[in-house]
């Protein structure tokens, strides 16, 4: 076995703005069917200009080829096989563990868990752990009893305790073994999104203990059953804020509209779905008490029918009716601010074109929250729809900070950040 010349340790190409461009990043594999999805995972991190290795325990290199990992990765796989050669200076699970910026194990398994938290390095998936230094983002995968039992939930536990360490506990639903219940591993999705969130933030949970209730997505108004007022939020700018608070540890109400966004980012949070603004309204006020914090980030209609017609209408009949019998929406985020409880803090969210952010500071003031975050929607690649985002945020007083554009999940993550301090300050 030769030393693969790509380990060798280094800077890297610059990161650039994507936080996985240029970065270091080790694919851990261990046995559960779930390891069929992680290719798919591979092939994103590479398209995003990652460096990517993989190595596979025995178990599952039965389910997923070694070879599609290497040609996805555009690097050797790594097994058990390779562990010791005569030919090479260093022992490659060292050299592994040295190479990589950030580390993902996925499907993590019953026996690979019992391994790591005993101090086992039998495999050579277990001595890259023991020897790793590097954040280790955990996303376990098993059948539903062997998930709930003593030792496997004994050894969770002790995971948890382990510095470096962002768990993404599995999800409930229909198991390869046709059980329904959890153990399902992570979508690739939000891996990726856990992944990033470790390059951008690190492992650091701020949050935990702390309730935050986001909304998210646009409003739907319905004019007649086929018509309705609405606009074109994906929900992902509010998805990525509820996704960055969880993985910082805080228990997240998710309040949304009709998301475009994947389904899988709204796992490990509590969904509350909804279309018109009237339910909008209704769901915040229930969930209110219980925050810490909000972060009003859906796309709410200004205005909607005071009676939606109960029928089509014909083409003729529109003209009129787009004419007339409209009401405003009430100002929800103003709503939220006259009824919050002491200590609580809100982020509001503004979308705005041109360069009046005179106009948007006089609304932040008008609006009474902590925080605004005002977002161009009128700028190429970032706004509605797309995968990046830029703005303002304004806070107390003259505080104005320009947010370049980024990634929504790295702008989630100061966000966040912002809010978490006014939490911190004297009632």
């Amino acid at each position: 076995m030769k030393t693969d010349p790509g380990l060798e340790p280094g800077p890297g190409p610059d990161p650039g703005p994507d936080p996985l461009t240029g970065r270091r990043i080790l694919v851990l594999i261990s046995g559960s069917i779930a390891a069929v999805k992680l290719p798919q995972l591979v092939s994103a991190l590479v398209k995003r200009g990652a460096l990517v290795r993989c190595v596979l325990t025995a178990s599952a290199a039965q389910l997923v080829s070694p070879v599609a990992l290497a040609s996805l990765s555009r690097h050797p796989c790594h097994g058990d096989h390779d562990a010791w050669s005569p030919a090479a200076p260093r022992p490659l699970h060292v050299e592994l563990a040295e190479w990589a910026e950030l580390v993902l194990l996925a499907p993590l398994s019953a026996t690979t868990l019992g391994r790591w938290v005993h101090g086992l390095g039998d495999t050579l998936v277990a001595s890259v752990l023991l020897a790793c230094e590097a954040p280790v983002l955990v996303a376990p995968a098993m059948n539903t009893a062997m998930w709930s039992s003593p030792g496997v939930a004994a050894n969770w536990e002790a995971l948890q305790r382990w510095p470096r360490l962002l768990p993404l506990p599995p999800a409930s639903g229909l198991l390869a073994c046709d059980r329904i219940g959890d153990g399902r591993m992570a979508e690739p999705e939000r891996l990726l999104l856990g992944l990033e969130s470790l390059a951008c933030w690190g492992w650091r949970r701020d949050w935990q203990g702390r309730r935050l209730l986001v909304s998210a997505g646009p409003t739907r108004e319905p004019l007649d059953p086929a018509r309705c007022l609405t606009n074109p939020s994906s929900g992902l700018m509010g998805l990525c804020l509820a996704q960055a608070a969880l993985l910082r540890g805080a228990e997240v109400e998710l309040v949304h509209g009709p998301l475009t966004a994947p389904a899988a980012l709204r796992e490990g949070l509590r969904c509350h779905a909804i279309s018109t603004a009237a339910e909008l309204e209704a769901a915040l006020q229930a969930l209110q008490p219980a925050a810490a914090a909000i972060a009003m980030a859906a796309a709410v209609a200004d205005h909607r029918r005071r009676r939606p017609c109960a029928a089509k209408l014909p083409k003729q009949q529109l003209e009129a009716a787009l004419a007339s019998g409209w009401e405003a929406v009430p100002d929800l985020l103003a709503g939220l601010v006259r009824r919050r409880p002491g200590g609580q803090a809100i982020l509001g969210f503004a979308a705005y074109s041109g360069d009046d952010l005179e106009r948007v500071r006089a609304k932040f003031v008008r609006k009474g929250c902590d925080l605004l975050f005002a977002n161009p929607i009128d700028r190429p690649g970032v706004g509605f729809g797309t995968a990046a985002n830029s703005g303002w945020l304004l806070g107390p007083g003259e505080l104005q900070t320009e947010l370049q554009p980024a990634p929504k999940l790295a702008i989630a993550h100061r966000l966040l950040t912002a809010l978490g301090a006014r939490l911190a300050r004297p009632a």
